[in-house]
């Protein structure tokens, strides 16, 4: 792995990382990877891939994005047309998003705690996409049943959340633990998972969900395309489970 930049932020050190073999970029922050593109910006994670398709499906056009990271989702919406605005508590993200990662000018860019942007933003928006981690996981303010609530205010009547959610196996319960949390905002509830394979993403829904499907591969990536379109095809709708009531 070839280092390109690494700068010291509030939030631990974050790194542009390149891959010497087939070019591709890594955003590393506080030792964790949260992005790999291409040299045009075009992510090689199928989880984005994903949330990608699905934002498309519900016709959003306002889209709010909580996490930053290298900002390859913002950056492929805002080039398909989507108005885009990112808040993530480190603003040394937008601008290595900017400089190596190809996020658009157009692409507003906000650093706030994105529970508290919700709590005093006026905006509504067709789509809520939370993508934000802090080391490996979800930061527990950002999925409570206050935070979909809140997001719930913050969106149009068609609109929709989308949650990025790292699980480690089946036994893994976290999606199902924010589906149970999205239930008090939202009747529709929804997890697009791949039931089977280890360390990976799954994407929990709510709001005008009932009627997408399963995306596919739309933007081919110059790097792992056949990789990502595999990945794809294996993340199915599948039930929340949901914990019985304590005794």
């Amino acid at each position: 792995m070839i280092p390109v930049v690494a700068i010291e932020s509030e939030f631990g050190i974050v790194e542009v990382l390149q891959r010497p073999q087939s070019g591709s970029l890594i955003y590393r922050q506080g030792g964790c990877y949260q992005s790999e593109a291409d040299q045009e910006g075009v992510s090689l994670a199928s989880y984005i891939h994903a949330l990608y398709g699905l934002v498309l499906q519900g016709e959003a056009r306002n889209v709010l994005m909580i996490g930053c990271g290298g900002g390859t989702l913002a950056a492929m919406l805002a080039k398909a047309g989507c108005d885009v605005t990112i808040v993530d508590i480190n603003p040394v993200s937008f601008a290595i998003a900017r400089k190596y990662f190809k996020l658009p000018a157009t692409v507003s860019c906000r650093a706030a705690d994105g529970k508290y942007f919700l709590r005093v933003s006026r905006t509504n928006y067709d789509a809520i996409v939370l993508d934000a981690y802090q080391g490996g996981r979800v930061p527990a303010h950002l999925e409570s049943s206050e935070f979909f609530d809140l997001a719930r205010k913050r969106l149009t009547e068609a609109g929709s959340v989308f949650a990025n959610v790292h699980l480690l196996d089946d036994q893994d319960r976290h999606a199902d633990r924010i589906a149970a949390c999205m239930t008090h905002a939202w009747s529709d509830v929804r997890i697009l998972d791949s039931q089977g394979a280890r360390d990976r993403n799954a994407i929990v829904m709510g709001g005008a969900v009932s009627r997408m499907q399963a995306p596919e591969l739309t933007i081919v990536p110059a790097i792992d395309s056949a990789l990502i379109e595999q990945e794809l095809h294996a993340m199915k709708f599948r039930p929340v489970r949901l914990e019985p009531p304590q005794s």
